[in-house]
């Protein structure tokens, strides 16, 4: 081969290996760096990221591996923007850099980038109109317009009972040196006890003896022993009766075997049989002072008074902390509910018991009817919307039994709140059309029968406490409406005033006092949000008008935990009411804790109160379980 035909080959290859040598000196090998998630500090895989080169504006496209990851190969030198343009995490430029020739082998970011989520994996969805997460963001304002809601009503309640907390106090003076009316005890009126039962094996035989003894003219009263027990009950029933009797005590035993009505069935059906001109009611599991009578009767003097209540007292307060907590609640309806209602003239209402009626005042009313499980609060509102004075006397103490088991209270509970309700449907219409009531009067009876439902607004606020954090880390044009759920902290205020006047348990030491009140209060607010699942369901039962039977709560005549021997009327099985509460207390403790781990210490106590209340009533009721077994 000739000369002249070699040289221009080798020279060709001189030029292309020169060529090449320059250009790949004009970029950096290997990029690589780290992502992670800015909440979870975990390595974020698969996040979409785009390298642009600022003047050109040319883009290399990756992604990171399952460690969190990514490199990009062979970059020309240039300055340029490192972006996230994944779908599911922030659009935003982590980095602007300039590659040079000292980078040619490598450039390695040294710290990893932090990157957030646009929207927690609760609201990731619901693309339209070219908008990501448009329906998923109007489905957050919906949520926090209900949460808001539910706030405002609470907030609402909190401020009437703050009101009736303020009445309270400016009367609590004059109510203490308020004295009994004189009564020529000669022209005593005729009474009549009626004592409603039904299979009250363990207290029958108590509260027929205790009235038996009450201190007032033999001849001006009677007892109406109202049985409707379908066990042996009806036997002890019988023979203390007959025993009470022989004394010279005119009492009568009145046996159903038809329950219609149950309660209020039985107390309607007696009505044709009453011989007094007033009828005291009790509980079987009362004990009232031999006095009753003589410290109450003289009040209806007064020809407008129709009902003289009393406050409850508490036999077995100190048997559990369950009895301590439920003598707290009590005292403070039997306190500031009763006794600032009263003192400020707004409707009250007869307690079910430990109260006596003016017979005319009953059939003026109405009567008795039993379509709804709070006969006593129906008949209270017809009789007061009649016209008729209520005269609560919170310096008479009628003592009672508290219920010892989580069953037990859970009925007693789901009865109340459902009968509430009950009567809220029923009254609500006649109360708004009432033209001899106030207005003030009005908004207040018109809270005291809706006063149920604060446990429905509990629960639907604790259970969109969880979305609403998650539109807290979502959409961040909403934070601002989430501050104002600040409001619940002044509601919590103005209850913890309410439940301090109400406190019977202090001492001359102001400050020892006050801690131990803030403990129980607490205590307090716990169980009550771990007992709002079965509240609430009782809630929207009464408001649907759906029907169940009266279940009464079981009596125990029990003060110590030593002489509970067991009670065969407190029957318990797991429900699925445990079973959601026992899931409740995993979703709010596991929110407290994840929460409290990423510092976002907003509603941990809120939730870490949930999840110990729904935690108490859950292992609560499956210790009683067990004990039943064995």
């Amino acid at each position: 081969m000739k000369i002249t035909k070699i040289v221009p080959k080798i020279s060709f290859l001189i030029f292309v290996f020169v060529c090449s040598t320059f250009s790949f000196a004009q970029t950096t090998q290997l990029i690589k760096g780290e992502i992670i998630d800015q909440k979870t500090k975990r390595s974020v895989e698969e996040l979409a990221l785009k390298l642009q080169n600022v003047k050109t504006k040319k883009s290399y496209l990756t992604e990171t591996d399952e460690d969190g990851f990514f490199n990009y190969k062979n970059i020309p030198f240039g300055t340029y923007n490192l972006i996230a343009v994944d779908k599911d995490y922030e659009n935003k430029v982590l980095n602007s850099f300039t590659l040079k020739e000292e980078h040619a082998n490598n450039y390695t970011f040294s710290t990893p980038f932090t990157i957030p989520l646009k929207v927690t994996w609760m609201f990731n969805w619901g693309d339209a109109f070219g908008k990501e997460h448009y329906w998923s963001h109007l489905v957050a304002k919906i949520i926090l317009v209900i949460y808001g809601i539910c706030l405002v009503l609470i907030f609402f309640y909190s401020v009437l009972q703050l009101s009736l907390s303020v009445a309270y106090a400016k009367t609590r003076k004059k109510r203490a040196e308020e004295k009994t009316p004189n009564m020529d005890l000669a022209n005593a009126p005729k009474v009549t006890i009626q004592l409603p039962m039904f299979n009250e094996l363990y207290v029958a035989e108590r509260i027929i003896e205790t009235t038996a003894e009450f201190e007032y003219p033999r001849d001006k009263f009677e007892i109406q022993v109202l049985d409707d027990s379908t066990d042996e009950t009806v036997d002890v029933i019988a023979k203390k009766v007959a025993e009470v009797a022989a004394r010279g005590i005119n009492i009568k035993h009145i046996h159903r075997v038809d329950r219609t009505g149950y309660k209020a069935g039985a107390l309607d059906a007696a009505m044709d049989r009453v011989e007094g001109e007033f009828i005291a009611i009790f509980d079987s599991d009362f004990v009232p002072d031999k006095q009753f009578l003589l410290k109450t009767i003289p009040f209806f003097q007064d020809s407008n008074v129709g009902v003289v209540q009393t406050r409850w007292g508490h036999l077995n307060k100190d048997y559990s902390i369950l009895t301590e907590l439920q003598a707290f609640g009590l005292n403070g309806h039997f306190a500031i509910e009763q006794g600032g209602r009263n003192s400020s003239g707004h409707y009250i209402n007869f307690n079910g018991t430990a109260g006596i009626w003016r017979k005319t005042c009953i059939e003026d009313a109405g009567g008795w009817e039993h379509d709804t499980l709070t006969e006593d609060l129906d008949l209270s509102y017809r009789a007061q919307i009649k016209g008729w004075r209520f005269k609560y006397l919170e310096n008479v103490i009628s003592p009672a039994e508290l219920p010892i088991t989580m069953s037990a209270l859970k009925n007693q509970q789901h009865r109340w709140m459902k009968g509430g309700a009950e009567c809220f449907i029923k009254m609500w219409k006649r109360i708004i059309g009432a033209k001899n009531v106030k207005f003030g009067d009005k908004i207040h009876a018109l809270s005291h029968l809706f006063n149920s439902s604060v446990f429905l607004f509990i629960l639907t606020l604790s259970l969109l406490s969880v979305p609403v954090l998650h539109i807290k880390d979502s959409f961040s044009d909403l934070n601002e409406y989430i501050k104002f759920g600040s409001v619940f902290i002044i509601s919590t205020v103005f209850l913890m005033y309410y439940y301090w006047l109400s406190y019977r348990d202090k001492t001359e030491n102001k400050i020892t006092s006050f801690f131990r009140f803030f403990g129980r209060f607490v205590q307090f607010l716990v169980v009550s949000m771990g007992l709002s699942l079965s509240n609430t369901v009782a809630v929207i039962e009464g408001y649907l008008g759906i029907k169940s039977s009266f279940v009464r709560t079981p009596k125990f005549n029990v003060a110590a935990k030593g002489e509970f021997k067991g009670n065969k009327y407190d029957k318990k099985s797991i429900s699925l009411l445990t079973i959601a509460e026992g899931l409740l207390m995993v979703l709010f403790g596991f929110t407290a804790i994840n929460r409290a781990l990423y510092q976002d210490l907003g509603m941990v106590p809120f939730h870490l109160m949930l999840a110990i209340g729904y935690g108490l009533v859950f292992f609560y009721t499956l210790g009683e379980l067990r004990g039943q077994k064995k």
